[in-house]
């Protein structure tokens, strides 16, 4: 566990010390407790509990009381890491919408709100910064927006995407986002962008060159083993192991 509160500035002090930023994401207390006891810097309560924790195909079936209850649980562990979370899908339509849910959130123990797009949520972001809510970006593949663009596709392969992509983060920069996800976008480009802002970058099949790394926790530990994206490597059977214990109590109580 880290000695001292880990803050939005210290995520900026890790960057400008060449240090790199690793983050989870969590969904309950002991999830939360744990790897904060480990020592993870950065985590986020992620909308994709949908799929890891609910059962739902995509996010965009996760509603903003789902993401209280959950943030609730992870601000109980008290985690001396940073502690984000998502705006779900639809929370965040307009600026007096967007900031509405953000406090909702930081009521429900949230350090930081993260929300997905660029230029176009601009007066979202000003709303919540303006209220003094950490912020925290996410670019590329937008999971939210899965539906509408039909499937999990890698950004910034084309010079028009990358200049798109470069256009955003720098727009989200200077609104205030304290640090920016990028997500399944091609290592170039993510590493174009990390060099470009002065905040941090935290990459998730995007690379090595980001300032960090994110991962959903069940793909690190293996605890959700019916699907993990190409990108991530589990180092953990936790399935697995997790079953074979309950085979071996279940074959003492059976005899």
């Amino acid at each position: 566990m880290q000695s001292v509160k880990i803050t939005p500035e210290s995520l900026a002090v890790m960057k400008a010390a060449g240090r790199r930023i690793p983050a989870l994401t969590t969904y309950d207390y002991p999830m939360t407790r744990m790897l904060d006891e480990a020592g993870v810097p950065f985590l986020l309560v992620g909308d994709s509990l949908g799929m890891v924790v609910l059962g739902h195909p995509n996010t965009t079936l996760v509603t903003l009381e789902d993401m209280e209850h959950h943030v609730r649980a992870a601000a109980r562990a008290k985690p001396t890491a940073l502690l984000a979370a998502d705006l779900p899908y639809h929370s965040y339509e307009t600026p007096e919408q967007a900031l509405a849910s953000a406090r909702r959130l930081c009521v429900a123990g949230a350090e930081a709100v993260k929300a997905e797009g660029g230029r176009e949520i601009l007066p979202q972001v000003m709303a919540i910064r303006g209220a003094g809510i950490p912020f925290v970006g996410h670019l590329g593949m937008l999971p939210q927006h899965v539906l509408e663009e039909g499937g999990y596709r890698i950004k910034g392969r084309d010079e028009v995407q990358r200049q798109a992509l470069l256009a955003d983060a720098r727009a989200l920069e200077e609104a205030g986002a304290m640090a920016l996800v990028l997500e399944l976008v091609t290592p170039p480009v993510a590493a174009e962008i990390s060099r470009s802002l002065r905040i941090p970058t935290i990459g998730i099949g995007s690379g090595p060159d980001c300032d960090g790394q994110i991962l959903v926790v069940s793909d690190l530990i293996g605890t959700f083993p019916w699907f993990t994206p190409k990108f991530a490597r589990r180092r953990m059977e936790g399935a697995a192991l997790m079953q074979g214990v309950v085979r071996e109590w279940m074959a003492e109580i059976v005899g």
